[in-house]
């Protein structure tokens, strides 16, 4: 009775998180459509009304594509689950290796081998087609190709490790696995922040040294007014794979580092770059950072904390299509079970995780615009929705779901109403 009850609801929350999804889409569709033709009051004296065409366009293909991208997600976790598919990869592995260590590691590497085989032809798409038709892609289908090899490469050599201790860990340690688990991921956490900026991403793009002297005056002017003590100031060349810009800082403790697009320091006058770095460091002075890890701990903790208890229960497994081993250890099928069904459960509840969210961005807003000036956070804001083309019009509710930051729209006239620019 418990199996098909949480079958039931499994089909249920899948429904409405597919029919949520299309939903939001066609809002947020004809939302952008139906504002294509006329810029924004606030805008329209500094985006072209051709540039503001094109990114409803852009807009719109993307939605439009991520429709089908959800679609063909909820069949492949359909045949994962209640088709049969973990059960059936399961116990091919079963039959060619028995039980033991090497049949739980290899199911999770099989299963991460298949899924990603299944979602290659949408990311192909997404970069060579739709990407590449507003001007985006830099990427040759050579270097997507080494990307998702070293990828694989760097997952491997940091995940497998990772896995094997909290496979040992949930097999050997008792009811209270969960917690030397998450002890254990919320360390690999904190080592990862560390050794992400100078070991894992330069495997995948090239830093080099700021050696505008003129910028790096104004920046470091920046970072003393704030209190702010980086290890570098570094320029990533992001355009090879992309005409997206951004700016970021990466990294923990005196390890931090700011590393900013190439693509960013093409289109943006030295102060607005400023301008977007305040913004920046207004997270990690406001405490955004540690506040957000906090929470990701968390949720970690709790997540974990339910995973022990369902991995005790055959329903969790029957009512998902899987038919536990008897005697034997199912931990790896309840950490895969767990992973691929947690966001179906989850995601009706979005919009609740974008509050705190947007909240830290407005602040984030506030702190650039005390410490440098206004005027040159709006106009950066500006040409970044513009070089990237993200809609200036979304749709309210579409947003609530998908978007940690504020429309451009109501961020540039919070701004204004502070009195701040």
């Amino acid at each position: 009775m418990l199996s098909s009850a949480f079958s039931v609801l499994f089909v249920v929350f899948l429904l409405l998180t597919l029919g949520l999804r299309y939903w939001l889409a066609r809002r947020h569709i004809r939302h952008v459509l139906r504002h294509r033709d006329q810029v924004p009051a606030e805008f329209a004296a500094k985006i072209p009304l051709s540039a503001h065409q094109k990114a409803a366009d852009y807009t719109v293909a993307k939605t439009r594509f991520g429709l089908w991208a959800a679609l063909w997600n909820t069949l492949v976790l359909t045949g994962f689950t209640l088709l049969g598919g973990l059960q059936a990869l399961s116990t091919a592995l079963l039959h060619a290796l028995g039980p033991g260590m090497g049949h739980q590691i290899l199911l999770i590497v099989a299963f991460a081998i298949v899924s990603g085989g299944l979602d290659l032809p949408f990311s192909y798409y997404r970069q060579f087609v739709l990407e590449e038709r507003f001007g985006f892609n830099k990427m040759t289908v050579g270097l997507w190709i080494a990307d998702a090899v070293k990828g694989g490469l760097v997952g491997a050599v940091i995940g497998l490790p990772l896995l094997w201790v909290v496979l040992t860990l949930m097999d050997r340690t008792g009811a209270l696995w969960w917690l030397y688990a998450w002890l254990v991921w919320s360390g690999f956490q904190l080592l990862m922040m560390v050794l992400y900026p100078t070991v894992i991403a330069p495997i995948f793009n090239k830093f080099t040294p700021l050696t505008d002297d003129k910028l790096k005056h104004r920046i470091e002017g920046l970072m003393t007014r704030v209190g702010f003590a980086a290890k570098g100031l570094f320029v990533m060349d992001g355009s090879k794979r992309s005409a997206h810009g951004n700016a970021y800082f990466s990294g923990f403790g005196s390890n931090k580092r700011i590393v900013f697009f190439d693509t960013l320091l093409s289109r943006l006058a030295p102060e607005e770059i400023e301008a977007v770095l305040a913004h920046e460091l207004g997270h990690f002075k406001l405490k955004h950072i540690i506040k957000r890890i906090g929470v990701l701990f968390a949720l970690s903790l709790a997540f974990l904390a339910l995973l022990g208890w369902l991995k005790t229960q055959v329903w969790f497994y029957t009512g998902l299509g899987v038919l536990p081993l008897l005697g034997q250890s199912n931990d790896a099928m309840a950490l895969l079970l767990f992973t691929l069904v947690l966001p179906v459960f989850t995601f009706p509840f979005s919009p609740l995780t974008s509050i705190t969210s947007r909240k830290h961005e407005f602040e984030a807003d506030a702190f650039a615009a005390s410490h440098s000036d206004a005027r040159d956070l709006v106009s950066a804001l500006v040409k970044m929705y513009e070089d990237n083309a993200a809609t200036l019009t979304p749709d309210p509710i579409h947003s609530a779901f998908y978007d940690s930051h504020p429309p451009a729209s109501v961020r540039i006239r919070h701004l204004r109403l502070a009195g701040v620019a």
